[in-house]
């Protein structure tokens, strides 16, 4: 067990995995079969993207989603790598020419 706080929940009947202020990374998920393990630590980088962003809305939790992951696909389950991979990855989209 990993010793990242446990402040996200898991809905049994509906699937659904929210992270620590209630975001759903589930509708994000398409078809990456995650576990309930693996679905919170996406919730968790996910708000910790959101707060590394500053953001206060959830216009972007999509497009932050899709980054983290892409990244978890290849194996990665360190909240705070997809994290930064998933900053890395939009600083790229931004930027690049």
């Amino acid at each position: 067990m990993s010793g990242f706080p446990r402040t996200a929940w898991h809905c049994a009947s509906c699937g659904s995995y929210s992270g620590p202020l209630g975001r759903s990374i589930t509708p994000y998920l398409d078809e990456f079969d995650a576990d309930p393990e693996t679905k919170r630590v996406l919730a968790v980088a996910l708000e910790m993207t959101r707060v590394s962003l500053g953001l206060t809305d959830d216009l972007a939790d999509g497009i932050i989603a899709k980054q983290i992951v892409e990244v978890a696909k290849t194996g990665e389950r360190n909240p705070d790598l997809l994290s930064e991979a998933a900053l890395k990855k939009l600083h790229q989209h931004l930027y690049s020419d």
